[in-house]
């Protein structure tokens, strides 16, 4: 499984507001120049999030997203599976009815472990704490100060 390039935008997204703070305002101009995230698409990334109730869409001279839920409290799970759906590895894991051997398969059990560990994963790392990583908070500085 290779997580989409929606998907890893949308992190980049959430990390950049993270890092600004919740509640401020910040230009899909600007999130796209340093986060190196096509304009178009972060619009179409951005819905999702909002619709997911994690950023507000400003409108206006002055608008731009906002972060709507606490860094401590946005976990990568939330911002992936906001604009990627609910992650599985295989069909009999989301729609067991689709496999007639699900009750004795080996094979499934694997798959939803596999899936369920994945979940975990994301579901643990909060934004807050990547962002306490300083090699990530260094690399974002520099390219806010990048001039096109």
């Amino acid at each position: 499984m290779r997580l989409t390039k929606a998907g890893e935008y949308a992190i980049r997204c959430a990390l950049f507001l993270s890092f600004q703070g919740m509640g401020v305002v910040v230009s899909k101009k600007e999130i796209a120049r340093v986060m190196d995230i096509p304009a178009q698409f972060l619009g179409k990334i951005a819905q999702q999030l909002a619709r997911a109730g994690i950023i507000e869409i400003v409108q206006g001279s002055k608008g731009g997203y906002r972060l709507l839920v606490p860094s401590e409290k946005l976990t990568m799970l939330d911002v992936v599976e906001a604009v990627i759906g609910e992650i599985f590895l295989n069909d009999c894991v989301v729609r067991p009815g689709s496999c007639s051997r699900i009750s004795a398969c080996a094979i499934h059990r694997v798959w939803k472990t596999a899936r369920d560990q994945l979940r975990e994963t994301l579901r643990q790392a909060d934004f807050k704490d990547i962002l306490a990583d300083k090699n990530c908070t260094i690399e974002l500085m520099e390219a806010m100060q990048k001039v096109d």
